[in-house]
């Protein structure tokens, strides 16, 4: 389920995976310091997802503005992946919906063992854009230009996690939701920025999860409106990218991921799921670490299965 990027047309037998990758991404953005788009990434739909989001998107631009809205809003939604998407958005819905005060409790009451797990399976995943960047130009000079673009994109997600002090914000307006959810959106579909710490950072972690377990169709209603402008804003700016600039984009995208690993070391100053100072390690260790390892090696069996199935559709 990663390293590759497959056009082949899915069939009915992939619609069990496909929720269940759905599932795992609207997981994953439930904990903060995990990106969904990591996730995306990992489990090899995140290039057919922008693509598909793209063209969605265009459907609803060309609906308003036309020329020939009717012939040009079949044509784009006709060229969208709905046999992956509609099982990815099902999937992510009932993530949400199903386990958002659980996942608030586990990073609460475990924040240890909770870091530790995902720290695995995010230090793991950066060999994903990795083994997806396209050969470089210039061996020489161009090594040094990819090592500095890393560094610096590691530099600003460290940056920007240490900026979060977890504080709730009490009783947020409507627009202070629907901003936030614009920001957080871009964060889903962004590898290694996470769009849970995000909200975790401004305040609003815990008001959203509660909201949704408590079924706050107003607030809920307020949060998508603004996670949709969010997506329309962002969407065919990354599939350019990706398209235009991949590797540098991917490389880019690899920065993120490995700065983002400062929210996940499982031992922090912080309470609870708050964010604090990077300390050595402390009571308990063992479980953490042992959660880390387990993290890891479930990226890399899902790499090691992927290139298997590679290969044997090769042969």
């Amino acid at each position: 389920m990663t390293g590759t990027t497959s056009t082949r047309p899915r069939t009915v037998l992939q619609l069990p995976l496909d929720l269940v990758r759905g599932f795992l991404i609207g997981l994953a953005e439930l904990v903060p310091g995990v990106s969904g788009g990591t996730i995306a990434l990992v489990t090899g739909v995140y290039e057919q997802l922008i693509g598909s989001a793209s063209h969605v998107l265009a459907a609803v631009r060309r609906l308003v503005t036309g020329p020939d809205r009717r012939a040009g809003v079949a044509t784009e939604l006709r060229r969208t992946d709905w046999r992956l998407v509609v099982p990815v958005l099902l999937g992510m819905a009932t993530a949400v919906l199903t386990v958002a005060g659980t996942m608030e409790h586990l990073v609460t009451e475990n924040p240890e063992h909770a870091r530790g797990l995902f720290l695995g399976l995010v230090a793991a995943s950066l060999a994903v854009p990795i083994r997806l960047l396209p050969p470089i130009e210039r061996p020489g000079a161009g090594v040094v230009r990819d090592v500095l673009i890393v560094l610096v994109a590691a530099a600003v997600a460290f940056w920007l996690v240490g900026l979060a002090d977890g504080a709730a914000v009490a009783n947020p307006s409507m627009p202070v939701v629907f901003l936030a959810a614009c920001v957080a959106i871009c964060a889903l579909v962004l590898p290694g920025v996470s769009g849970s710490f995000f909200l975790l950072a401004v305040g609003l972690y815990a008001p959203t999860m509660q909201a949704v377990d408590e079924r706050d169709l107003g607030y809920v209603a307020v949060f998508g409106a603004g996670a949709v402008v969010g997506m329309a804003s962002i969407v065919r700016v990354l599939r350019h990218l990706l398209t235009h600039r991949r590797r540098v984009t991917l490389l880019a995208m690899t920065g993120l991921m490995l700065g983002s690993l400062r929210a996940l070391w499982p031992w922090q100053s912080g309470s609870g799921s708050e964010p604090g100072d990077l300390v050595a390690p402390y009571a308990p260790v063992g479980g953490p670490g042992l959660l880390v390892l387990v993290g890891a090696v479930v990226v890399i069996a899902m790499i090691v299965l992927e290139d298997a199935v590679a290969r044997r559709h090769a042969a």
